[in-house]
């Protein structure tokens, strides 16, 4: 694409954290900067061990490559650079990596004079990452319990650590962060489907405006938030979404260590319940008393 005439005004000297005018400059239309540089040497250096690691393995195999981090036994201590240590590395130039990236996009901020909400966002999705491989860890004594590189191997550990606490899916912020995920996509589709309705109208209409936009949605659900508010919402939704995956996970073991579906035994222990000799057996599980004996959730007697 050729440069935009207001772009020019942008192409100023200053504003960079790091370097001054060292790396503050252009190749075509990216912005380089200190952190551009060393966005590159890690994502390059990262990229470079996962390929020497494939080759290690004799393994070229896109689908099944596998970088695994140390054994357990190592605890929080350096492995042996084909026993986990690449693993280790590897993990530290993606966390360089995405740091530096996040600053490169504060020092493009600082140019445009605009606020910071651009890297504050990514920095959630940092700390997804961190709190994967290098928070919940640390918290349990071992960088074993990070996940491997790999597609497969990926999706392996996930459901490996799904089952270890029985049914993932009744950790609290689990359901709270699978919620915020449909919630944003929702919103967004909603604000979508809206903007493509006002800009691509039936042949012989006129293009409609935003205010066309908020009384459809006035109509619709009694309320518009706005060309403006929707965005905000779309980034808050999507924020707390990945706060709350990242909550999941390091409760998951630093926090809580038995199966989710214990957690939620409180609820069969508030006093709003009527005494029926609520009783638990060995799995959590509810068994009410009856004048035949014990009656489990599914009706049977013993």
């Amino acid at each position: 694409m050729a440069l935009l005439s207001f772009e020019k005004k942008y192409r100023v000297r200053g504003g960079t954290l790091v370097g001054g005018d060292l790396f503050d400059f252009w190749v075509g239309p990216f912005y380089v900067g200190f952190f551009g540089v060393t966005t590159a040497f890690f994502a390059l250096l990262g990229t470079i061990l996962i390929f020497w690691g494939a080759a290690m393995e004799g393994n070229f195999n896109p689908w099944t490559i596998n970088i695994a981090p140390p054994d357990l036994s190592y605890g929080l201590g350096f492995a042996p650079l084909l026993e986990g240590g690449l693993w280790q590395i590897i993990t530290f130039c993606a966390t360089g990596a995405f740091i530096s990236w996040a600053l490169r996009e504060v020092e493009i901020c600082r140019k445009l004079g605009m606020g910071y909400h651009v890297p504050f966002a990514f920095s959630f999705a940092i700390l997804a990452y961190v709190t994967l491989v290098i928070i919940r860890p640390l918290l349990m004594g071992a960088w074993g319990h990070g996940f491997p590189y790999g597609i497969f191997s990926h999706l392996d550990w996930v459901s490996n650590v799904g089952y270890s606490y029985l049914h993932f899916h009744y950790n609290p912020a689990h359901m709270i962060a699978v919620s915020l995920f449909f919630a944003t996509t929702f919103a967004l589709a909603l604000h979508g489907g809206l903007i493509l309705s006002a800009a691509n109208p039936e042949k012989g209409t006129l293009m409609k405006t935003p205010d066309h936009e908020d009384s459809f949605f006035r109509d619709f659900i009694g309320y518009s938030i706005g060309t403006l508010g929707i965005h905000r919402v779309g980034m808050l939704l999507a924020i707390a979404a990945v706060f709350w995956s990242a909550v999941c996970i390091v409760i998951s073991g630093p926090v809580w260590t038995s199966g989710w579906p214990e957690w939620w035994n409180w609820w069969l222990d508030l006093p709003i319940w009527p005494d029926q000799g609520v009783a638990y057996d060995t799995t959590g599980m509810a068994t009410y008393g009856t004048e035949a004996g014990y009656a489990d959730v599914t009706g049977g007697t013993e």
